[in-house]
């Protein structure tokens, strides 16, 4: 209530005075959640390089990456729009600019209305169709349906984690289907996207138990606030943190990544894993901290390393290993030619050149 009320006379003060350009810059980074909007133009960038073949069109990465962050900022407002109310309960978000009123609900409105378009109209005319598609999808996804799920269910969390999954995607069809003579995404696009989604529900499960009041305040459904003991938010960070071990695997099956990338995946999941298991045997605001912290330092490395060790699509092991899978079926394909003797006694014509071979 303190935090609330002095969020309060903060903001009337602010409103009093005239906004300078300065501020409202300030107040377009809050509704956008800048930080957060880097993250994922950053996932984004990752996922346009990894799908990109032998030379990375670095313009078009860019259009990407600012359609990316445009299509992010429209659904952070949004988010926050939403949210007003639950936020001025909360001590984490109490100072952003809707419930201080320093901007007032139509002026974001207007905001995010404005971002979604430039982001998904940029995307459209630089990349492709299903860049945008996956961009207007996503501001639909966050801002519709994961925002209102956060006060009916704990079910948001995993809606949430799909969110995160979308931007790699919104690279990789950026890069592979660029020159529209081949499909925009293909199976090894799953791979960062998945790493995404399953780094997710660790990072925030953590985040959540340490914050679990600030939500019971916000009136939010979390996982945390019917757990009282700590151990099934901490079984399901453990569980998520498992579920990447394989995604290094399946960069080397599908020629996303070297087998190098193998290890360096196993082992970044490994010291998560870890921290996972360390907050599940005794479930504590400490132990989550430790696992938060230590989620931090994996997914930088992760995306950083699947590009070192990345395979360029339609790389020379990519056409060979192509080749050899097309020849192989084109042989289990091709009908086995029997011929037939003109007189039972004499011998298959067949036969006769193998035994010429054989002399």
């Amino acid at each position: 209530a303190g935090a609330a009320a002095a969020a309060a006379a903060a903001g009337a003060g602010a409103a009093a005075g005239k906004t300078s350009v300065k501020e409202w810059v300030t107040i377009l980074k809050q509704l956008s959640k800048a930080r957060l909007s880097a993250l994922v133009v950053a996932s984004a960038a990752a996922g346009f390089v990894a799908g990109s073949g032998e030379a990375v069109d670095w313009a078009k990465l860019g259009w990407t990456s600012f359609g990316t962050f445009a299509c992010a900022s429209a659904a952070n407002t949004l988010n926050q729009v939403y949210e007003v109310e639950n936020d001025r309960k909360m001590k984490r978000t109490c100072k952003r600019p809707l419930p201080l009123g320093r901007i007032t609900p139509r002026g974001a409105l207007l905001f995010a209305l404005g971002a979604g378009v430039v982001g998904c109209g940029s995307l459209y005319a630089t990349t492709n169709a299903t860049t945008s598609a996956l961009g207007a999808a996503n501001i639909f996804l966050y801002a519709g349906i994961y925002t209102p799920l956060k006060q009916v269910s704990m079910w948001n969390t995993w809606v949430g984690a799909l969110v995160g999954a979308v931007p790699p995607l919104m690279g990789w069809a950026a890069a592979a289907g660029a020159d529209g003579d081949g499909p925009a995404l293909t199976p090894g696009a799953g791979v960062l996207a998945a790493a995404l989604h399953f780094w997710q529900l660790p990072h925030f499960f953590s985040l959540a138990w340490i914050c679990r009041d600030d939500y019971r305040k916000g009136g939010y459904q979390m996982l945390t606030l019917m757990d009282k003991t700590g151990k099934r938010t901490a079984a399901c960070a453990l569980r998520n943190c498992i579920y990447l071990l394989p995604l290094g695997f399946l960069a080397q099956k599908y020629n996303v990544a070297t087998e190098e990338f193998t290890y360096v995946s196993a082992a970044l999941t490994t010291v998560m894993a870890c921290s996972a298991l360390v907050f599940y045997t005794n479930p504590s605001v400490e132990t989550a901290r430790i696992l938060f912290r230590a989620s931090l330092i994996p997914l930088p490395l992760y995306m950083g390393s699947l590009l070192w060790f990345r395979r360029p699509v339609g790389s020379v092991e990519d056409v060979a290993a192509g080749e050899v899978r097309g020849s192989q079926s084109d042989e289990k394909r091709r009908p086995e030619i029997v011929y037939m003797p003109p007189f039972p006694f004499l011998p298959v014509p067949g036969a006769i050149s193998e035994r010429k071979k054989e002399v």
